[in-house]
């Protein structure tokens, strides 16, 4: 992750990628890519520090990683600019504090475009009523500096909220404000700007859509609910507690009447779907009522199991965002045979990186 940006550099950097996600795509015959940019510096929303004492002094560090080498970071036009503001408010309040310095080992920034965030403190000790009571005080100061933040200690088995564990992100979709809930530690697309140019991908993609959507990794329900408006309903399934919870809320707080989401793995609904096993997960639910004319996935790096991708190539339409391209084109080698690529697009999520956010819709030959 670069500590400084050649911001002029952007420009060919993201025409490469096109470049190589062409020719990647060009044995599926796939249409030309639509391209999304990134804004090129304070991108990101997230952030993780090492933290480095010396004598009296600490600060935040990275590792490189060819060299092992320890760089001293004190300010990251990467992160969000709110990101960089806390940073450099935070380090001289701790510094300052020996119990709230004692054996602290790394800080973790979440931030967002409504100005919230969330920092987590991270310890080689265990965390008791003082270290609270100090990280209180610490707060109170943060926020009479301006910051709307949720401060969290984290030791071995431990985790100490001062308030809350997440923050309620406001994302621009299409005109409209859409409420995400994002909680500390789980999984949230980590460029703001460019997740709302997917979702709008998205949105415009599915537009002429019939029936209903399958939503297959949810997360917090990032996908699902902004595709909500283009189905007669949404069947989502996410494995994880806490996004699951986050994503009932979102439901809730975006006055949404068409999503359900359910706690379970892809790999298990597909063994349901199939009618391989009964999960009591399901009690209530009958799969047999959804006319899922669409299937969505946004998988892991590691993409879709064999068993996943005989279950997408059921649907007649299959809207697919993919991390990792190279995953993405193993499967493509299978769904392909049954459908054809419609529509592609690359959205530059990690700018300065080799690392590539791309989607295509397919639909049934």
């Amino acid at each position: 992750m670069p500590n400084t940006l050649h911001t002029e550099d952007y420009g060919q950097q993201l025409v490469e990628k096109t470049d190589r996600l062409k020719a990647m795509m060009a044995p599926f015959n796939a249409p030309e890519p639509e391209i999304f940019s990134s804004p090129t510096s304070h991108y990101r929303m997230r952030a993780e520090f090492r933290i480095w004492h010396e004598g009296d002094d600490l600060f935040h560090i990275m590792f490189n990683k060819e060299t092992k080498e320890r760089i001293r970071i004190d300010q990251f036009p990467v992160a969000s600019q709110l990101i960089n503001d806390m940073m450099a408010a935070l380090l001289p309040l701790i510094k300052q504090n020996e119990l709230l310095r004692h054996k602290l080992f790394q800080i973790d920034y979440l931030s967002t475009l409504s100005n919230k965030l969330i920092v987590s403190l991270l310890y080689h000790k265990k965390l008791g009523e003082e270290w609270e009571t100090e990280a209180k005080a610490l707060k109170a100061v943060l926020v009479e500096q301006g910051f709307d933040v949720q401060l969290i200690g984290r030791a071995s088995k431990t985790k100490i909220m001062l308030d809350n564990d997440y923050v309620d992100e406001v994302l621009p979709v299409m005109g409209k404000k859409m409420v995400y809930r994002q909680v500390e530690n789980s999984f949230t697309q980590p460029n703001a700007q460019v997740n709302i140019k997917m979702l709008e991908w998205a949105i415009e993609a599915t537009q002429n859509s019939t029936g209903d959507l399958l939503e297959l990794y949810c997360g917090n329900g990032n996908f699902s609910l902004a595709l909500a408006q283009n189905f007669e309903r949404v069947l989502a399934t996410e494995i994880a507690k806490p996004s699951v919870a986050a994503a009932q809320y979102n439901i809730e707080a975006n006055n949404i009447e068409n999503v359900q989401i359910i706690r379970m793995s892809a790999e298990d609904f597909t063994q349901a779907m199939q009618g391989a096993r009964e999960f009591r997960r399901l009690e209530g639910i009958s799969l047999a009522d959804y006319q899922c004319n669409t299937i969505f996935v946004d998988p892991p790096r590691s993409g879709l199991d064999t068993e996943t991708v005989k279950l997408v190539q059921g649907y007649d339409h299959i809207l697919y965002i993919s991390c990792n391209p190279e995953t993405l084109c193993d499967n493509l080698v299978e769904l392909t045979k049954t459908h054809k690529i419609e529509k592609l697009a690359l959205f530059d999520q990690f700018p300065y990186t080799h690392h590539m956010e791309s989607g295509v819709l397919l639909s049934r030959y």
